[in-house]
């Protein structure tokens, strides 16, 4: 079965846009689809086109990257070992899994330069040092991310178009969904939190009747080829990547959600930590949200380093992971989510759901905590912060996330004394239907995207 991905029309504008001067880089983690939707725009869009898989190429095409000084051969060999006919401006070359010989990701300079075909280079663990530091990186590329499937994608799939108009069409007149319809938009929601969004747990999904044990077993064959990427990490800090990757449930669940260094290594600084949280975060594995110090100058500005939360880059992924695999196939685990029961984890899965939400429109992820000392604990906490981009006028946007229908909003009235002419909007997003009050939008998650 086929998932349509918004990422296609992307594709689509790089090759009226570029048109042959520069190459395309797809980024995403492992198993996200990047080969699959680049080869099915390749089929689409061009006359012919070869795909090389770096994975399994042969020696006799790496050695032909020794032939860029004389490319007639260069495209030659290439037609030949692929028996595929190139046609000037009308064939498409598919560079694969670049990350595992980034010699070709240095010829694209030259390829490009050339111009007689278009060229997409897809990759896992692009930027990470150790595949770049004998290189030049090409300045004629132009890079474009994939995420797992997103929620709106995920509706398309499940031939649920109607609803999602009807969603959008409550989020802009701003009322609530009929009841039937938001309880019904609420279950395919939290379907979503335990498949995810990989794209062969859904599909093993569907294609079983909506089984949710088919797609465990697909996500657990995903986590063990991250645990596999994970012990190739330079040996400096490999293992300290995969204590913070096996520890992501552990610091999710706790109240706080940050990551406690001392729980991995007593004595441990977070400036012995910067390499392994970068290959989680450039992975695409995970996604990193720091603590802002000071909103009111902007987010990046006032990043404490030191505070950091590690949501994993796919919801469903993190369920497999958090959860054993006797607990998941009693189907309690399941049951409990569908109908709202699961207090602590649930809290954890609904706001990794919305981090994974915010990065997939391309935005950093921050949050806010005040400390209160006479009370010996935060007064505030804010789970999210996003905010407006403006330079002359910058503008906040907080929200809190809810995973249970009884809270109070005490820290976003009090961050809006602390920030009265910053803060534009304030939202809280919880299961129940849409309501306004008090200088709040209450949105269910299912709504969540068309705020972008």
């Amino acid at each position: 079965m086929e998932i349509k991905r918004r990422i296609y029309n992307s594709l689509l504008s790089w090759k009226t846009d570029s048109k042959g001067k520069k190459a395309l880089m797809v980024e995403g983690a492992r198993r996200v689809g990047k080969s699959t939707i680049v080869e099915k725009f390749a089929k689409e869009n061009y006359k012919s086109y070869i795909l090389i898989d770096f994975n399994k190429v042969t020696k006799q095409i790496k050695d032909n990257f020794e032939n860029l000084n004389h490319l007639d051969v260069f495209f030659q060999n290439l037609s030949l070992e692929y028996n595929v006919r190139l046609f000037p401006r009308e064939s498409l070359i598919v560079f694969d899994e670049i990350q595992k010989f980034p010699k070709a990701r240095e010829a694209i300079k030259y390829l490009v330069a050339d111009g007689r075909y278009d060229y997409i280079e897809t990759g896992s663990l692009i930027s990470i040092h150790e595949n770049v530091k004998d290189i030049t990186i090409p300045s004629e590329e132009r890079k474009i991310k994939i995420y797992p499937v997103e929620f709106e994608e995920f509706l398309e799939t499940m031939g649920e178009n109607l609803l999602m108009d009807y969603i959008v069409d409550c989020y802009k007149k701003q009322i609530p969904l009929a009841e039937k319809q938001h309880l019904k938009a609420m279950r395919l929601f939290r379907e979503y939190m335990l498949v995810g969004g990989m794209p062969q747990s859904i599909v093993a999904y569907i294609e079983n009747e909506r089984d949710f044990h088919s797609s465990d077993i697909e996500k657990r064959d995903i986590l063990n080829l991250y645990r596999d990427d994970i012990k190739k990490v330079s040996k400096r800090y490999s293992s300290k990547v995969s204590a913070l990757f096996e520890n992501i449930p552990g610091y999710l669940s706790t109240h706080e959600k940050k990551i406690v260094l001392s729980q991995i290594d007593e004595g441990a600084r977070y400036s012995q930590y910067d390499d392994p949280l970068f290959w989680l975060d450039d992975s695409m594995i995970c996604n990193l949200c720091y603590k802002c110090n000071d909103p009111n100058v902007g987010f990046a500005l006032n990043k404490n380093d030191a505070s950091v939360k590690c949501y994993m880059g796919d919801t469903g992924l993190l369920v497999s992971l958090a959860f054993s695999e006797n607990e998941i196939s009693s189907q309690q685990l399941y049951k409990s989510v569908m109908n709202g029961k699961i207090a602590l984890n649930q809290g954890m899965i609904f706001e990794n759901i919305i981090s994974q939400m915010i990065t997939a429109k391309g935005k950093k992820l921050y949050f806010y905590t005040r400390y209160n000392e006479e009370k010996h604990r935060n007064d505030i906490e804010i789970d999210f912060l996003l905010s407006n981009e403006s330079k002359t006028s910058f503008k906040i946007y907080p929200f809190e996330v809810k995973s249970s229908k009884n809270y109070t909003n005490t820290s976003l009235d009090e961050l809006k004394k602390i920030y009265p002419k910053k803060i534009a909007q304030s939202y809280i997003i919880h299961p129940k239907n849409y309501s306004k009050g008090n200088n709040i939008i209450k949105i269910p998650p299912y709504m969540f995207f068309c705020l972008f």
